[in-house]
């Protein structure tokens, strides 16, 4: 991942709602879930807000999306997430000094 892209999933996640949304698809998994379930699951949200914040994790390839019959299955993307966490501690630590006090 670059960081053009590590800061667009940023951007996707920067809003209290978005980042609760990415968390439940997170949470149930690879089967995802519908328009409808999210809907309920976060107090009925009107359809609209939902298309609006659904569509910025998608933008941002956090969320994949499939038609299923009349339904719109939504999916976390765990190969960006990884991506993403990757991108972010990739380079965890390279400052500090790795040597003990008094070990060579």
């Amino acid at each position: 991942m670059n960081e053009r892209a590590a800061a667009a999933a940023m951007d996707a996640l920067g809003t209290e709602l978005r980042l609760a949304i990415y968390r439940q698809l997170v949470r149930v998994g690879r089967q995802g879930l519908s328009i409808t379930e999210i809907q309920q699951r976060f107090g009925g949200i009107p359809r609209s807000t939902l298309a609006h914040h659904l569509h910025k994790l998608l933008q941002a390839g956090l969320i994949t999306q499939q038609k299923d019959g009349a339904s719109v299955i939504s999916r976390a993307n765990y190969d960006v997430m990884d991506a993403l966490v990757d991108y972010l501690t990739g380079e965890c630590c390279v400052g500090e000094n790795r040597f003990e006090e008094g070990v060579a």
